[in-house]
């Protein structure tokens, strides 16, 4: 289940610098792992030629430490599962990205603002008030009314 905390975020557990976080503590075997091919592929639109080597469109061969904002977070949100991490770093175009990876295990996210999830029902837990959401305009209402953000 996604789970999402609205504003600021005061734990350890929270990483607010996706960037740098990533390039410091990513695997190899993240980068080659399926979904995260799929996820380089569909967001950055490069295609990964191996754990180091990422063929962009626009660059030409680049390091893995040159992908998007929005990958690098994809990616912790998928294999680090001891943080929680600003997914504010993403644009709309991550959030059926991260809706999959909540699919496959419990994931808590912060956001600063409203990513928009689709027209498509869905299952998340506004951490801040203890409700679960359905649709964008459950979402929007929640937050917006609750002044979240």
């Amino acid at each position: 289940m996604l789970r999402i905390f609205y504003g600021e975020l005061d734990t350890p557990e929270y990483i607010f610098n996706t960037d740098v976080y990533f390039n410091n503590t990513y695997d190899d075997e993240w980068i080659t792992d399926p979904m995260s091919v799929k996820m380089i592929k569909d967001i950055d639109g490069s295609e990964v030629k191996g754990a180091r080597l990422i063929d962009s469109p626009y660059l030409g061969g680049i390091p893995t430490e040159r992908l998007s904002g929005g990958v690098k977070t994809l990616m912790l949100m998928k294999f680090d599962s001891e943080h929680i991490f600003n997914a504010s770093a993403c644009g709309d175009n991550c959030a059926s990205w991260i809706l999959k990876i909540a699919e496959e295990k419990d994931l808590t996210i912060r956001l600063g603002y409203l990513m928009d999830f689709g027209d498509d029902t869905f299952e998340i837990e506004i951490v801040n008030l203890h409700k679960i959401v359905h649709t964008m305009k459950e979402l929007n209402e929640a937050v917006l009314d609750n002044r979240l953000i």
